[in-house]
């Protein structure tokens, strides 16, 4: 009988491959993952300044490697 784990640490420890589920539960704290930078409820009263609302929004999401930048 074999059996393939999904769940496994390679690279001498520096790479962790999750195959299952992660299931992060309440009160755990994660630390290391990307932040977008705030951004405010939109106040815009035209497309126009929602469309702007919303380009700052795609940037920060950008830049803080949440969106790839194509």
């Amino acid at each position: 009988m074999s059996y393939t784990t999904k769940n496994y640490t390679t690279d001498g420890g520096d790479k962790t491959v999750i195959g299952g589920t992660l299931q992060i539960k309440e009160g755990a704290v994660l630390l290391g993952l990307p932040q977008a930078a705030y951004q405010a409820d939109s106040t815009a009263t035209t497309i126009a300044g929602l469309v702007t609302d919303f380009n700052a929004l795609l940037a920060k999401l950008k830049a803080a490697g949440l969106m790839k930048n194509e």
